[in-house]
């Protein structure tokens, strides 16, 4: 259990070694978010970084202690390496990506899923971003941890990386909401990107219009907030809601999208409000009755006349 009141926290902003599990797949991408070339482009890692959350003191120099230094001293009994705090971290790293990948991307395959998650934990993912944030500097005896093999080193400073991520969520009494909105942050371009080749049907608002549409009813595709400009990319992200006035609602709203155009956007909204399958199914049960009566009406009136 996590101390609720840290003593004084380590922000790491600019030392760690592998435990016995089974290494992740390794690519020889240099991109640390590349992708298999028939899924998905691959992404970039974001310039500017965002601040890495505080961790309690007491974990500052275990998540860059590697077990061949923390072997070697006698108190400890080896217990003093990041060890165990990269076999948590490895948990929650994949359950907060598989979680960001499963609420983005609505319309996304399973098989897909796990090719995007495995791009942003994998080994050579988190070894780059263990470097731009210089914690391979900060590693005890890393002049000599370096002189492994080219793979050892990428694992070594992958499991770093997991380390820090534990000891976060155990630094703070909400410390897995932290983690998870600093990683949401860290890989927001990288999603960006796969979110423009995974896109939602071109068909979704003919489909949504099909089930929900009539005389009188409006749905309406607005902005919800102005685009974000992706700089030194040339692209813009569009964030757009779809709201339905008939049927006896109003300014209801149905689902939302994100997308590299407006109309991306609009397709992306469309599909999650699809989804909505509880909301839509009343309003087309709602459409189906409403119908009815009109036709009724009409009957009635041709047999008055």
């Amino acid at each position: 259990m996590a101390d609720r009141h840290p003593k004084r926290p380590f922000t790491g902003r600019h030392d760690h070694q592998a435990p016995h599990k089974k290494p992740r797949h390794q690519s020889h991408s240099t991109s640390p978010f590349a992708l298999p070339a028939h899924s998905v482009p691959q992404v970039i890692l974001a310039s500017d970084l965002p601040v890495a959350p505080e961790i309690d003191e007491k974990y500052s120099t275990t998540v860059f202690t590697h077990q061949s230094v923390a072997s070697k001293d006698p108190k400890s009994g080896g217990t003093n390496s990041y060890d165990r705090l990269e076999f948590l971290g490895d948990a929650y790293l994949e359950v907060i990506a598989s979680e960001l990948i499963f609420d983005r991307f609505s319309t996304l395959p399973a098989g897909r899923m796990s090719q995007v998650r495995e791009s942003l934990i994998k080994n050579e993912t988190l070894s780059r971003l263990t470097e731009a944030y210089g914690w391979d500097k900060k590693m005890k005896n890393s002049q000599q941890l370096h002189r492994e093999s080219a793979q050892a080193w990428v694992k070594i400073k992958g499991d770093v990386f997991e380390a820090y991520v534990a000891a976060v969520v155990l630094s703070h009494q909400n410390g897995l909401q932290i983690a998870k909105a600093w990683l949401q942050t860290l890989w927001a371009s990288a999603l960006d990107s796969v979110a423009a080749q995974v896109s939602a049907p071109s068909h979704s608002k003919q489909e949504l219009a099909m089930r929900i549409a009539g005389k009188g009813v409006k749905i309406n595709y607005v902005d919800e907030k102005p685009p974000i400009v992706h700089k030194g990319q040339g692209v813009e992200t569009y964030f757009v809601g779809v709201y339905l006035d008939g049927w006896g609602w109003d300014n209801q709203f149905l689902g939302s999208g994100k997308g590299l155009s407006r109309s991306a956007a609009g397709q992306e909204a469309a599909a999650a409000a699809i989804k909505n399958k509880p909301l839509i199914d009343e309003i087309m049960a709602k459409r189906a009755t409403v119908l009815t009566e009109r036709k009724n009406e009409q009957i009635g009136a041709s047999l008055d006349s």
